[in-house]
């Protein structure tokens, strides 16, 4: 096995890897900040790899763009593909099985899928509540089960945010919904009616609420508390809903289609380093028309637009969040991370959903715009492939179109490298890790009655200082499709088919599959996979 360790050597080299980790970053924060932080993690849901302006993309981000440019940007940062299964692992630190949320919100009575959050687990709000912070979620939950046909149904009350740690709430508590009426809105524990909160509002949207409950909760903190607060977005997921103002800002940027977007976002990522000059830009899918032979070509910019209206949107509110943590005197001593929950969506939305409410125009067809709030449609395989430019396939795979996310992370007192760049691979349990770092906290052996997991992740704030992580293996698998990757090497398999093979140091964009010249490392990766899955509760 050519210079790879056995399995027993790895995982002791792994435990004692993790507490030198964890011992250096605690050294760290300590000399980057007098105090504890305030820790704010924002999340995206199915937005592209290259959709933020400081990631390549065209679309108007000027407020994430301003954190990059004062921050750090992460070109090798990783969920796990989806939404419900990044969210459990974001929360807990624990890869999602372990969470007891392997796949969605459906109970399969199995341990890994259950379908909420289990009580071998904890939250990062339960353990920095702990700790003495003030915690704090505006947005979306959806880590536990939800009646759609009995929408007033409270299942599982227990896996709701105050009873899994948070002071405060204000979002949803299913996976999805419209933008202009969101169903299964609810605020601390009760549901709500989804009723404007600023009464000059002409509408509801539900960007909006979201940005402005996460600036009120700013504004509301205690002053001698610390707070953590996580702002879960929506946007820009399906359906297309966006107002026509901010669609206007796009009007004409979309004509010259999906290949010369690719193209042009491509190369603006050489030129920032977010990808280097020897990974080639992945093939168009083979789904994917050339653009000179779609059809309906004002309605395929149309829908791009409109996506790019909700990134849009999205940002403008952040700017709000931002004002706010200015404005109270917390900007400097307060971390921001913000992340995507998963790779852009292929998925084609057709007919009228009602589960999620009434929309008379709904389906993704040429002959109804998408942006009011009686349509329903999604972009397509054709968009999603150019919002994940340069990387192979979408949302639900474990390629890297599906699991590669942008990470901004935004600290004054405690980074001091402004603009910069960090190649370390990260993924979404890696949160848990850098919270219980950054707020001096403990992490629990026992809580409730329940003997909780062990951490998964590790702690980033020494990448935050310049240092490296010793290379550890990150695991991922959702409905079959399944990988791991180890340093350079990403070994990979699409539900159905062979493994194969990758080099990430030269190719991000999986184009070059080297499993049958490099036999060895496909058998010793294969096994660390499997003894996770087997310790990990994956079927």
């Amino acid at each position: 096995m050519s210079g790879l360790p056995s399995p027993c050597s790895s995982v002791c080299t792994f435990a004692f890897s993790f507490l030198i980790a964890v011992g250096l970053a605690s050294s760290v924060a300590a000399e980057s900040a007098g105090e504890r932080p305030n820790i704010v993690i924002i999340m995206a849901d199915d937005m592209g790899y290259s959709d933020l302006g400081s990631y390549g993309g065209e679309i108007q981000t000027p407020n994430l763009d301003a954190l990059a440019e004062g921050g750090l940007r992460f070109t090798h940062f990783y969920n796990t593909g989806r939404c419900v299964p990044t969210r459990g692992s974001l929360l807990t630190g624990v890869y999602p099985h372990q969470a007891g949320i392997g796949h969605m919100v459906g109970d399969r009575d199995e341990p890994g899928y259950r379908g909420r959050l289990v009580d071998r687990v904890v939250t990062v709000a339960e353990v920095l509540g702990e700790a003495g912070y003030q915690t704090f979620l505006s947005g979306k939950w959806h880590v536990t089960h939800y009646n759609y046909n009995r929408p007033n149904d409270v299942l599982h009350a227990s896996s709701w945010p105050l009873e899994r740690g948070f002071d405060r709430f204000y979002g949803f508590i299913s996976g999805g919904g419209g933008y202009y009426d969101m169903v299964s809105l609810a605020k601390d524990d009760q549901f709500v009616d989804s009723e404007p909160r600023l009464k000059d509002r002409e509408q509801f949207y539900l960007t909006d609420e979201i940005n402005d409950h996460a600036a009120h909760f700013i504004r509301e903190a205690e002053r001698d508390k610390p707070f953590f607060l996580y702002v879960a977005h929506y946007a820009p997921h399906w359906p297309l809903h966006a107002f026509e103002e901010d669609i206007a800002k796009y009007e004409g940027v979309y004509d010259v289609g999906w290949d010369q977007i690719r193209q042009d976002r491509y190369e603006r990522m050489l030129e920032m380093g977010i990808v280097d000059d020897i990974v080639p830009l992945s093939e168009r899918h083979p789904s994917v028309p050339a653009w000179e032979d779609a059809e309906n070509k004002e309605w395929e910019a149309r829908r791009m637009a409109v996506h790019a209206a909700m990134v849009d949107r999205m940002d403008q509110g952040l700017g709000d969040m931002i004002d706010a943590l200015k404005e109270t005197g917390q900007f400097d001593n307060t971390i921001i991370l913000f992340v995507s929950d998963n790779g852009a969506s292929s998925e084609v939305i057709q007919g009228v959903n009602t589960r999620h409410g009434r929309f008379e125009r709904g389906g993704t067809t040429p002959d109804i715009m998408p942006g009011p709030p009686d349509t329903y449609a999604s972009f397509g395989p054709q968009w999603a492939n150019a919002s994940n430019t340069p990387l192979r396939l979408f949302k639900k795979w474990n390629h890297e179109g599906g699991v590669a996310a942008p990470l901004i992370a935004h600290w004054p007192d405690g980074i001091t490298e402004a603009g910069g760049l960090r190649h370390e691979p990260g993924h979404v349990i890696d949160f848990m890790a850098t919270a219980v770092d950054l707020a001096n906290a403990e992490y629990p052996t026992t809580y409730q009655g329940h003997e909780i997991l062990p951490m998964e992740g590790r702690s980033l704030v020494p990448v935050f200082a310049g240092n490296s992580l010793d290379q550890r293996p990150i695991y991922f698998e959702h409905e079959g499709n399944r990988a791991v990757r180890l340093g350079d090497w990403k070994l990979v398999q699409e539900r159905g088919e062979r493994w194969n093979l990758y080099d990430m140091s030269v190719d991000r964009t999986e184009t070059n599959d080297l499993s049958e010249t490099h036999t060895d490392k496909v058998e010793w990766l294969e096994l660390l996979w499997n003894e996770w899955a087997r310790r990990a509760y994956v079927r």
